[in-house]
């Protein structure tokens, strides 16, 4: 990837950049790792021994891989360089794109910037990020956030997800997807 294409990565990049040093110079390896620190993205650097030994003490990468390597390695590194990085709990959080909800905390970001939420949106948003992808019906979501006794109507399930959209897509982000006579999905990607 060429470093100056990196400014040019879109607000929902994941986060991460991996880059193999069996495939770039130190120097082009160094480039990207500063490009990315103004995205804030955490940078692992990936390659054999070899590469470890060329490696400069002071690069700018948050961690570096040796491969080969046992299942799991990459993912808890990934999750210790963001816990690091931004202080994100990965075990306690869920994140979809740019939105990020902190489960331990009950709060939900966007793009880095706090959303307030009464709770019974949160509780919404976060059944319908824990189930991300999927359609629920109204009348699970009132099920599941409201309880079972909740003697209101379906209308109230639209209300508070208009609500919800209006604090949380902003900047141009849609997170919410209407089914037309069916319910709601949380957008995983795109």
């Amino acid at each position: 990837m060429d470093p100056t294409k990196l400014a040019a990565l879109d607000r929902d990049f994941a986060g991460v950049l991996l880059l193999d040093l069996r495939d770039l110079s130190i120097s082009a390896t160094d480039q990207l790792a500063a490009a990315s620190s103004e995205q804030e993205l955490v940078v692992i650097n990936i390659g054999g021994p070899d590469q470890l030994d060329r490696m400069p003490f002071d690069s700018p990468a948050d961690d570096f891989l040796v491969l080969p390597t046992v299942p799991g390695e990459l993912r808890h590194r990934v999750e210790r360089a963001l816990y690091r990085r931004h202080g994100i709990d990965t075990e306690n959080s869920i994140r979809c794109r740019a939105l990020t909800i902190d489960l331990a905390n009950y709060r939900v970001t966007v793009a880095g910037e706090l959303v307030v939420l009464t709770f019974k949106e949160y509780e919404l948003l976060r059944y319908l990020a824990m189930n991300a992808g999927r359609v629920s019906t109204r009348e699970q979501l009132l099920n599941r956030v409201w309880g079972y006794d909740y003697f209101g109507g379906a209308r109230t399930v639209d209300v508070h997800i208009r609500r919800i959209r209006s604090k949380i897509e902003i900047h141009g982000y849609t997170f919410i997807e209407t089914v037309r006579n069916v319910g709601y999905r949380l957008v995983a990607s795109g």
